[in-house]
Parts: C-alpha cells; structure tokens; sequence
C-alpha cells in the first residue's frame, strides 16, 4: 500500500502512545484535528488505546504500529509502516521511555536502557527525516519533541567510557544517563535543522501517575509510592509535549522545557561537544549514514 494522498491534514506520531502521557498527547492531537499514528509495544494495550482515541475524537484519522523501540529492526520496521501510511509527518513526538531494574542486552547487543530510550528514537527521527522534511515543504516548518526527564541531573555526564553500563549499572543510572541522551540528541538535532524549518526541543513533564515505574525494582516503587501523592496527572505531564508541538513560537528550537519554560540544566547537557560526540556515537551505533 503506497501513502496517503497528501493534503491539507497534519500528520502527527507519537511514540509510547499506549498508556499515560503518550496516550494523552496521541488523544488530545486526535482532537485537534491531526492525523494521528501511535506507536505502542503492547498489541492489546494499543488496541485498548486506539479505541480510547477513537470515542474521543470520532472522525480523526489514527493508527497503532507496533514496535519495540530498543530493537534497530523493529524501529525501522515501523518507520516503514508509517512511510505507508502518511506522506509527510509534521509532528513527530519521541515519548517512549522505561526504566529497568536489572542489566539487559537487546538483539543488538545494547543495553537496554540506552537502546529504548534513546538509540531507537535516534533511529525513528533518522528514518522519518525525509516525512518531516515534507511536512516542511508543504507547511514550511515540522516539529519534534523529545520526552527527557529533570533525572538526567543524576549522572554528572554521559558515561563515554562504558556507555552500555558493562562495569558499572544501576536501573536509575542508566535511566538518567538516557535522559541526558535526550538533551543531547535534542541539541544537535537542533543545530543540524536549524535553517531547514525543522523545530526539535526537550520536555521534563514532571513527575507524572503512570505506570512508568513499574520495571524499576523495589526501591523505585518505594519511592513511588512516597511520591505519587503530589504527582501530576498524564494530563498535567502532556501539557508542555502538545504546547511545544502546536503553539510555540516557531523560532524555539533547541530548548528543555518545564511548563513551558526553560528547565534546570546540568552542564553536561549543554555541552555541544557532548552533543555532537553522542551523535557520532549514534550514527555508528544504529548504521545510520
């Protein structure tokens, strides 16, 4: 099946759209009028999801592939998909994230981490370039937003060394380390895009009542538990993902962003070395050239 005949409809694709704040952003987007494709692990949470979506928002266009973000195949598998499916992506929203107790290697040989929640979504950007740079042409600006997290505040910098955390791991370790890829990957995406009307900024959305904690052992759901009396609702957490993905200025680029103004960052993640080294890394990591 070849893509959708272009027209005047927003495409927007939003990963982890399955439940909490993904779900929300995918629905909401729904709403306004976008055509939506979600991108989900769970085949029966994906379903429960677009059926969510759809008594939302009746007549919206929306879809679900099915992808796990930390196997290189399954990103490219699914960026395929989407290319069938839409012929521009004017949206494209990075939220898929996990934290995981304990030390696991993907198919890839990465650890899984680091895989899910960056190098896939590093991937999916790469593979969906050419659809947002048709979004560009036909509207004259796409817009990407990256889910990172005020965690990235608990490693002092990427861990170059030993990036697959072979020698050292902790779920929360590898969790922040994740989040300051994010920053990173956000910054030089930025710097790359600038000029070619491609808007890309970070979110820390806060503490949020999802089921996110779940894969992060006993001491995470401590101190959930401790926590998710003040935490905000997927609601509260999505607010910043929609506002930057439709009303932001159209000069914001480049930004991480608390309710929707610029958030505490750690010198590491301003780091454009870092940036572009990560980048590097990357590239050669997923076998994009």
């Amino acid at each position: 099946m070849g893509p959708a005949p272009s027209s005047s409809l927003k495409t927007a694709v939003v990963t982890g759209a399955s439940s909490g704040i993904g779900l929300v952003v995918a629905r909401e987007l729904a709403r306004r009028g976008f055509r939506v494709i979600g991108l989900g692990r769970s085949p029966g949470r994906s379903k429960a999801a677009l059926a969510e979506i759809r008594r939302a928002a009746p007549t919206a266009q929306v879809d679900f592939v099915r992808a796990d973000l930390a196997v290189m195949s399954e990103v490219r598998r699914a960026a395929t998909e989407i290319t069938a499916l839409t012929d521009r992506v004017d949206v494209l929203i990075n939220n898929a994230g996990a934290v995981i107790k304990e030390r696991r290697v993907t198919p890839d040989g990465y650890e899984a981490t680091f895989a899910g929640n960056h190098l896939g979504p590093f991937l999916l950007t790469q593979c969906l370039m050419p659809l947002l740079r048709a979004a560009v042409a036909a509207t004259g600006e796409a817009r990407v937003v990256n889910t990172a997290s005020g965690a990235h505040q608990m490693v002092r910098d990427m861990a170059w060394d030993d990036l697959q955390l072979e020698k050292n791991y902790g779920s929360w370790t590898a969790y922040a380390q994740s989040k300051l890829a994010n920053i990173l990957f956000t910054r030089e995406l930025a710097r790359r895009e600038r000029e070619n009307g491609i808007r890309v900024n970070a979110v820390h959305p806060g503490v949020v009542d999802t089921n996110f904690p779940s894969g992060g052992g006993l001491l995470t759901t401590i101190g959930w538990l401790v926590a998710r009396p003040f935490a905000k609702t997927p609601e509260q957490g999505a607010d910043s993902i929609l506002w930057l993905a439709t009303e932001a200025p159209a000069d914001l680029t480049g930004g991480y962003l608390e309710q929707r103004q610029p958030a505490r960052i750690t010198k590491a993640a301003q780091s454009a070395e870092g940036a572009r080294r990560l980048w590097e890394l990357s590239e050669r990591m997923t076998s994009v050239r």
